[in-house]
């Protein structure tokens, strides 16, 4: 049983390996990282590699759980970590991250999404939901957004159902209204219908899932392979 997508007004979509895979950003901007460091601080390369620097962000999400929805915060507090280990200035953190977040927004976007975006947002408002700290703008999607509702800014991430309820405010939309669309089953699914909203979950068949839901969990959603699919099935939905 398909959900009602006719009464579909406007459409959330997660961003990170949904309109892109987001590894391959993440270990490009962890080697230009290193490589910025090392050239700044050499004593530091002698100390940790790339590795070590992702066990140190990886050490410090740990002590600081609270911190699970700001990935900026953990990243530049444990590039500080690492300087101030090495007994250099933890305010190098600043140009560092900086040089990281370019590369992480350089992203290689999925074959399918700049015709499915155009698509979409002719006919209905998007907004971006995201537990990452990708920027739109810089990602160079923005243009087919009517804004982003980050877990950093709001305070919590998916699958929290006060994030998608926020999106939902910001599109002038109820729940039952708004389409949300992405890669993962737990965050981005069940977190999507337990606050009201309909839910399609996008599989590629080059990208490893994060969960098999029961059958009759995944009869209430929509499976797409790509979005182009979900343009044509909404298309087929009015």
């Amino acid at each position: 049983m398909s959900p009602p997508l006719c009464q579909v007004a406007a459409l959330t979509l997660d961003l990170d390996d949904t309109l892109w895979p987001v590894w391959p950003a993440i270990q490009r901007a962890e080697a230009v990282l290193h490589a910025h460091l090392c050239a700044q601080v050499p004593v530091l390369g002698e100390r940790f590699d790339i590795a070590g620097l992702r066990t140190l962000r990886d050490a410090v999400a740990r002590k600081y759980p609270e911190w699970a929805h700001d990935f900026t915060r953990v990243r530049r507090h444990s590039i500080a970590l690492a300087l101030q280990q090495c007994g250099a200035d933890p305010t190098l953190a600043d140009e560092a991250f900086e040089r990281f977040m370019a590369e992480r927004n350089r992203v290689d976007l999925y074959e399918d999404v700049i015709d499915a975006l155009g698509a979409l947002s002719m006919r209905y408002p998007l907004l971006a939901v995201t537990n990452g700290n990708a920027d739109l703008q810089r990602t160079g999607v923005g243009a087919h957004f009517r804004g982003i509702v980050s877990a950093r800014e709001f305070g919590v991430g998916k699958p929290h159902p006060t994030i998608f309820a926020e999106a939902c405010r910001r599109l002038g939309c109820e729940p039952a209204e708004v389409l949300h669309v992405g890669d993962d089953w737990a965050l981005d699914i069940v977190g999507a219908r337990a606050a009201g909203l309909h839910a399609a979950w996008l599989r590629r068949p080059d990208h490893a899932t994060t969960a098999e839901p029961a059958p009759a969990e995944a009869e209430a959603v929509w499976v797409i392979r790509h979005l182009g699919e979900l343009v044509d099935r909404l298309a087929g939905a009015a």
